[in-house]
């Protein structure tokens, strides 16, 4: 049970297989998206933004969603988090995007990178935050094994502040974390980017994920288990899609 009266407990979508949490989970987002559209129109503000994770488990989703037949030229894509890499980069987050939600029907999207070419992260981040000032409609989480969420490692430094910190971005440094890879400057969504969003999305797959979830859920420590804000940052519900 969540610490926190006024927090909705997350929705937990248990799905049988890879293909029906695949299409379950894209017709989530797609819908979501669907409705924030139709929301706008007309309004002075008409375009919606989604903000995608990385890592491998979403890519399947992100195919399957880029199939929607919606209004995607009123969409603006953005990332939860990026390695500091450049978007051409294999390795990057914008790279999994890119490749794999921008086309079919998701092509006519415009998609706001986190990094560019002669750029410095602190500009990088302050370009993240005026973006950031147009509020999500639907944010898609991502977990690793450590229960870190966006770039929010546990036992990474700083960590504390990123969780405190008013603004929607921030550069963190995670070096000395093994879910960090060998990625350690990076770009990540703080708690105060996430609250806004009207859609709160988390994407898991595999046993061992749901365990480290089921952790999560049974405590409210953020420092240990990231991952917690997604649950416990006042706004949305969350909404788990997860299979075996």
């Amino acid at each position: 049970m969540n610490a926190r009266l006024d927090i909705e407990s997350p929705r937990f979508h248990a799905c049988r297989n890879d293909d029906t949490w695949t299409w379950t989970a894209a017709v989530a987002i797609a819908g979501a998206l669907r409705r924030d559209l139709q929301q706008r129109s007309g309004s002075a503000a008409p375009r919606s933004r989604l903000l995608l994770s990385g890592g491998t488990t979403p890519a399947p989703v992100f195919r399957a969603l880029s199939q929607a037949p919606l209004e995607w030229n009123r969409v603006d894509i953005g990332l939860v988090d990026e390695r500091w890499l450049l978007p051409s980069d294999a390795d990057s987050n914008a790279h999994l995007v890119i490749s794999h939600l921008m086309r079919n029907h998701a092509a006519a999207a415009r998609f706001e990178p986190l990094t560019r070419a002669g750029r410095t992260i602190e500009a990088a981040v302050a370009a993240a935050n005026l973006h950031a000032r147009q509020a999500p409609a639907i944010v898609v989480l991502g977990m690793g094994g450590d229960g870190h969420t966006a770039s929010l490692f546990p036992g990474m430094q700083g960590l504390g502040a990123a969780l405190g910190s008013s603004a929607a971005y921030v550069a963190v440094d995670a070096s000395g974390c093994p879910g960090a890879g060998p990625w350690s400057r990076r770009i990540s969504l703080t708690p105060a980017g996430l609250a806004p969003a009207g859609t709160r999305i988390l994407l898991l797959r595999g046993d061992d994920k749901r365990q480290v979830f089921d952790r999560a859920l049974a405590g409210d420590d953020p420092l240990e288990l990231p991952v917690r804000i997604a649950i416990n940052t006042p706004g949305a519900p969350l909404d788990v899609y997860w299979c075996p």
